[in-house]
């Protein structure tokens, strides 16, 4: 065990705790889920830097860090859908949640043929999560009220999610020659 494993199980010991704080039926809950979350996107880079500068990478990192990245997020959309109850999250929600879920099925596989690196992360999935990660933490710090707030966190989400189907188009055009082979075998 080193800091950055211990950081990336911190995120997901975090995840109960955001959504508790979530639910409490007190006037500062919004804002202190949001602060949770946000600590938990922080320790998101922190691990990869750390384990990157102090050479600590191991295979169970390298596992742990995606899923626990991807169950922030997915837990995120799912308390926001259920409190926002409209298209302007329900939308993008679906999007980015079923994105990942194509995009990790993806990579197994190309990891399979031994190709992983063709799907690698690009700077295009980056700035996909930057967006994604500021809407959240505005939509998760404010109550479910039309505000300006609110109004900037739904179109960064739907920014998101256009960057979301962007990126998957990405990954897809760079695996394609590999599952295009792979279906001509199989016919």
């Amino acid at each position: 065990m080193n800091i950055p494993n211990i950081l990336t199980l911190m995120r997901v010991a975090l995840i109960p705790i955001f959504i508790l704080l979530y639910f409490l039926p007190f006037h500062w809950s919004y804002l202190a889920a949001a602060g949770v979350f946000t600590l938990a996107s922080i320790t998101d880079w922190l691990d990869g830097y750390l384990a990157r500068k102090l050479k600590q990478s191991t295979p169970f990192g390298a596992f742990l860090d995606p899923v626990a990245d991807k169950l922030m997020v997915a837990v995120a959309l799912v308390l926001l859908v259920h409190s926002h109850m409209n298209l302007w999250v329900t939308l993008p929600a679906m999007v980015i949640i079923g994105r990942e879920i194509v995009i990790s099925a993806l990579r197994e596989w190309m990891a399979e043929l031994g190709a992983r690196a063709h799907v690698a992360v690009s700077q295009l999935g980056k700035y996909k999560t930057a967006a994604q990660m500021v809407a959240l933490v505005v939509l998760l710090a404010n109550p479910p009220t039309l505000t300006s707030w609110v109004i900037l966190g739904y179109a960064l989400l739907m920014v998101s999610a256009i960057l979301t189907l962007w990126s998957m188009l990405v990954y897809l055009k760079a695996a394609w020659p590999h599952l295009s082979m792979e279906s001509s075998r199989d016919d």
